[in-house]
């Protein structure tokens, strides 16, 4: 199973409610989305969402209640401790300060990049639709709703033109 973020802009006119949604990182106010597809089928599975100043591992842990089975992971580097709540998954690894990666780690950071860049094109295809794309205007209560319908959308269309278990290139 896949599993990574985007964040989408939004506009906050409330000031007392701004701190929450504001992301350090993008310098704007954000909500997050967490999606995780099928590694063969390229199908989405799951939608979480949260706001932007919370940390991946966070969302995380907060969308694993609904799993009823423990599936492997391939991850990015915001999802560490998965390894210590027992699931199986693949992490790139990470230089240490002053030295450089052995060239078998650099390999092997390369493979689960390969692996990983399928839902990555996931969120390429899903911003084609600009309510992702552009500033999320409307109300912040259904845009969980207009996700998983989006994702839906990508399910019928995208991942339904599929031959012999792996994704046909458009």
């Amino acid at each position: 199973m896949l599993l990574s973020l985007t964040q989408q802009r939004f506009s906050c006119n409330v000031q007392k409610k701004q701190k929450k949604w504001y992301s350090g990182k993008k310098k704007r106010h954000t909500i997050k989305f967490q999606v995780s597809m099928h590694y063969m089928t390229g199908k989405i599975l799951s939608v979480c969402c949260d706001k932007g100043r919370v940390h991946d591992f966070k969302i995380f842990n907060k969308s694993i209640k609904y799993l009823k089975f423990k599936p492997f992971f391939i991850v990015d580097k915001g999802y560490l401790g998965i390894e210590k709540l027992g699931f199986g998954c693949l992490v790139p690894f990470k230089a240490k300060r002053g030295c450089a990666l052995d060239k078998q780690l650099k390999k092997f950071n390369k493979e689960i990049s390969r692996r990983r860049i399928g839902i990555e094109h996931v969120f390429g295809r899903m911003k084609i639709f600009k309510i992702l794309s552009c500033v999320y205007r409307n109300r912040r209560k259904r845009i969980n709703l207009r996700f998983n319908l989006l994702a839906g959308i990508y399910n019928l269309e995208w991942a339904g033109d599929q031959k012999d278990g792996c994704l046909k290139n458009d």
